[in-house]
């Protein structure tokens, strides 16, 4: 019976726990990237739980760190939405031939009507990651409130535990990409098999172009062929047999001799 008691007691003191730990995460204005991979385009979706205490949400400002250059912020009926831009102090490449002298400093989504506290909303951004992997991406954003404001922008310290920060700012962390059995590709296997897909396509663009070289060999071959023979045909049709009769007279011979 004590036994049964003592389980009881741990078990209800483990849920608690459980909740406290649940709640506590969940409190948080934080980033869901669908993928973090190096250099994917990525759906990053940054949820707003509560309010500022008890007051109603009316505008989220949410940072973008400085790799990244381009967002596309997704439309929420329920929010109005603006791209900040920043300028740019070195022009950089765009990929398309030209160059970016801007960039998007800060996407700010502002309610159509006070989100109030106790209820949860997303919004989500559209956006390429940087290509380094191990790299955590910081995006520091301001919930602002009917009443106050909550500034989710702490950024642990080297050795600090993040989930000791009272206003964590929303973080993700680039990884590299796994191959088909999920394993991480390192540089050394992407370049180990460059080799086998180029001698692999080597094959293939030799066997392509010789083919063509032989199907011309055979085709030039069987036209000599038919020229020989067409030749053959042509001289003994046109050299008739001598002393025969031309075709459709009759054979002549010497003129019978008379009687005496």
């Amino acid at each position: 019976m004590k036994r049964s008691s003592k389980l009881l007691s741990v078990a209800a003191a483990t849920a608690t726990l459980l909740a406290l730990g649940a709640s506590g995460a969940s409190a948080h204005v934080s980033v869901k990237p669908d993928t973090t991979t190096a250099g994917s385009y990525a759906l990053l979706t940054f949820g707003v739980p509560h309010g500022c205490g008890e007051s109603p949400t009316t505008k989220v400002s949410i940072q973008i760190p400085e790799p990244i250059t381009s967002v596309t912020p997704t439309v929420n009926p329920g929010w109005d939405v603006e791209k900040v831009m920043v300028a740019l102090d070195t022009p950089i490449d765009d990929g398309h031939g030209g160059q970016l002298t801007e960039r998007v400093g800060e996407i700010v989504y502002t309610a159509k009507a006070p989100l109030p506290d106790g209820y949860r909303d997303a919004l989500v951004l559209s956006t390429k990651l940087p290509d380094t992997v191990g790299e955590t991406l910081v995006f520091p954003t301001v919930q602002t409130c009917q009443d106050g404001e909550s500034a989710w922008t702490q950024v642990a310290a080297e050795g600090q535990d993040p989930h000791d920060l009272e206003l964590p700012a929303p973080t993700l962390t680039i990884t590299a990409a796994v191959d088909e059995h999920g394993e991480v590709a390192t540089v050394s296997d992407e370049k180990a098999a460059e080799p086998a897909k180029g001698d692999a396509s080597t094959a293939s663009a030799a066997g392509a172009s010789s083919a063509p070289l032989v199907l011309s060999g055979v085709a030039l071959a069987l036209g000599a062929a038919g020229l020989v023979l067409g030749g053959a045909a042509f001289a003994r049709r046109g050299a008739a047999p001598r002393g025969s009769a031309p075709h459709g007279s009759a054979p002549q011979g010497p003129a019978p001799r008379g009687k005496a």
